[in-house]
């Protein structure tokens, strides 16, 4: 069993995806298959849409109508690779209209697919680019590298020379599958500091404030610990805590506790600074994407219709309403229409990009791509943010790392993934990031500003290359850069991928960040709870001292957190860069939304796969009309004093 340790190794392959199958060459071949198909029905009548009712899961006529190559029927497989321009219209696949067509079945698309179904009385379409998230690669918490680098579930983004960063091309692993990132990333849950959603309110964002934001949080989520006034109980969402119990993260947190941070219980609730133990999107040692948690359970709904492998190439207008869709599925263009909104939740690359290709942006940029203007609003695909981060390591002295488990040991991988198979536990079971911790850089600082991953192990260039002995490392990184980038289309077509450019550290602020952030690091490390473990530092390493040394090793060796944002930033109408409204609607445009991290006026402090999923459920009650929930009046803990560091 050739089981490979995600957080270890884990490179996929990074071939083009596969060609079809089997090319017919002539109208008349597609047709003969088309009418054997029909005697296979044996005269039953069929809704003209549902071409894939040998692909339901149950025989209930309330199941989803799912579409995708491998669920059409045979002459549909047949022409999946070509275009036929023939004298008479291949048969429909989908209904004509829909009350919302969403765009994109990432965290933020598979919590509106779900809730805008849920009373029965809209329908909704939900368009995927890429497949469903079956694949045990997905589900196996540790397997996360086989897709975080390989292009299968992936959109494969790379910028474009990074000048803040010794022009580096830099990978920027998407979500392209059911679930989106949740089906990629390291499964960690953060929801960010309370100030960072009331700095959303004072950027424009109304109605956006922490105690607004919060029950979205608590309705999303169901924490094994239990409800409280922070966490939620009865939410899709299932969040748990590390099981591994391994000594290296109880001597990480001690280790912060012995510099003079607090610890905290809960990062997510009253008290984000300090050490402690992460939460994880795995629910019995599977991971628990979005898709999970919303989209299968809406799947039997009759309201609700699934469509994968399909690229959508523009949003249609009557006007300046958004009235449907034009995408290209198994290589015939398609039409269909909303009867009430188009709802983008592609994610701060996808979203920006065909809003673009549809003539909504920067007119002077559509103009010089030859794509006609729609509507000018030049904050399309700007105001781009991530978060950056580092890798400080340190041998390990004792052998106990997950250096064992890489392919150098393959019994010990063979033992972790039979325990993984047959029954969800072991080391199979985690991402391995099971503590971290949230500190200021300096006082003054009014809440954390570097968030730490903790692993008992050694990976770099995306878990790509394996460390060469027992070690740990701690991922590093600024909350709040304020460099700012932009994700522009190259041309007007909708396979090219745009360009994207991050502008990682060129403001001067941010390389003082990360500067502060190792040198802190190290004197953690230093602690002696690390005494009995700690061997020579293997990165930045003894050499690099000064803070010239540290710079230039951090341009050279930082990479993306993955937590791309803030594209299509809310705000007032009055703000040149906001793209829609505090209702997520586009700015002077109707019948359109926005629902995704590009929306955030700002990226929070932490990761964002939370935060997405809080803000569709927020979204989703704006759209029908909903009242919000009651705001809540839970406390936020400060420090006693925040003129000091710690």
């Amino acid at each position: 069993v050739g089981l490979t340790i995600g957080v270890l190794t884990g490179t996929g392959s990074h071939s083009e995806l596969v060609q079809a199958d089997h090319i017919v060459t002539s109208v008349s071949e597609i047709l003969q298959h088309l009418r054997e198909e029909e005697k296979e029905r044996d005269g039953q009548k069929v809704d003209s849409i549902n071409y894939s009712s040998s692909a339901s899961s149950s025989s209930s006529p309330l199941n989803t109508r799912h579409f995708s190559t491998l669920s059409q029927p045979k002459w549909h497989q047949l022409s999946c690779r070509r275009h036929y321009s023939t004298d008479g219209p291949y048969p429909p696949l989908l209904k004509c209209k829909y009350d919302y067509i969403i765009v994109g079945a990432g965290s933020a698309g598979c919590v509106l697919a779900n809730r805008l179904t849920e009373d029965g009385k809209s329908s909704v379409l939900l368009i995927e680019a890429g497949p469903e998230n079956n694949s045990w690669k997905i589900r196996m918490p540790a397997a996360l590298m086989y897709n975080l680098c390989d292009d299968k579930y992936n959109w494969y983004y790379h910028t474009e020379p990074e000048p803040g960063m010794n022009n580096r091309i830099m990978y920027q692993p998407r979500g392209r599958v059911w679930g989106g990132s949740s089906s990629l990333n390291a499964m960690v849950y953060v929801r960010g500091h309370a100030y960072d959603y009331d700095r959303w309110e004072k950027e424009g964002a109304s109605g956006w404030s922490y105690a607004s934001c919060l029950p979205y949080f608590r309705k999303s989520q169901t924490h094994e610990l239990g409800p409280n006034e922070y966490r939620g109980g009865d939410g899709p969402l299932k969040v748990s805590r590390g099981k591994t119990d391994h000594p290296l993260h109880h001597a990480f947190i001690e280790a912060g506790i012995q510099a003079g941070y607090p610890f905290t219980d809960d990062m997510n609730g009253y008290q984000q600074e300090g050490f402690g133990w992460m939460d994880m999107t795995i629910h019995n040692g599977q991971r628990w994407s979005a898709a999970d948690a919303y989209l299968l359970p809406a799947t039997a709904r009759v309201n609700l219709d699934t469509i994968t492998r399909a690229l959508v190439l523009r949003i249609l207008f009557s006007g300046h309403r958004a009235v449907g869709l034009e995408f290209e599925h198994t290589g015939m263009c398609q039409k269909v229409e909303a009867e009430k909104e188009v709802i983008l939740c592609g994610g701060a690359i996808n979203s920006p990009q065909l809003l673009q290709l549809s003539g909504v942006g920067d007119a002077d940029h559509l103009k010089s791509v030859d794509i006609p203007v729609i509507h000018h609003l030049p904050g399309v695909g700007r105001n781009l943010q991530d978060h950056l981060e580092i890798y400080v390591q340190q041998e390990c002295k004792k052998p106990i790392t997950l250096y064992s488990a890489q392919w150098k040991y393959p019994h010990n991988m063979i033992r972790i993934g039979l325990e993984w198979f047959l029954h969800q536990t072991g080391y199979g079971a985690t991402a391995h990031l099971e503590s971290g911790a949230f500190i200021r850089s300096r006082g003054g600082v009014l809440h954390p500003d570097i968030q730490y991953h903790f692993l008992p192990s050694t990976v770099n260039d995306h878990g790509r290359k394996m460390g060469p002995c027992h070690a740990y490392q701690v991922h590093v990184g600024p909350m709040r850069p304020q460099s700012r980038g932009s994700v522009m289309v190259k041309s007007k077509d909708p396979h090219e991928h745009p360009k994207i450019k991050f502008n990682y550290m060129t403001i001067a602020e941010d390389a003082q960040e990360f500067r502060d952030g190792i040198k802190l690091t190290r004197e953690i490390f230093a602690q002696k709870a690390f005494d009995e473990y700690r061997g020579e530092e293997l990165a930045p390493g003894k050499d690099v001292l000064n803070d010239e040394q540290i710079d230039a090793f951090s341009r050279q060796m930082a990479d993306s957190a993955y937590h791309p944002s803030c594209s299509c930033k809310m705000g007032s109408p009055n703000d040149p860069l906001a793209v829609v409204d505090p209702s997520c609607r586009v700015i002077g445009l109707e019948g359109l939304r926005v629902v995704d991290a590009s929306i955030m006026p700002s990226v929070v402090s932490g990761n964002l796969n939370g935060p997405t999923i809080m803000v569709a459920e927020k979204a989703a009650d704006i759209i029908r009309g909903r009242e919000p929930l009651p705001k809540s009046n839970a406390p936020v803990w400060r420090p006693a004093d925040p003129n000091k560091q710690r």
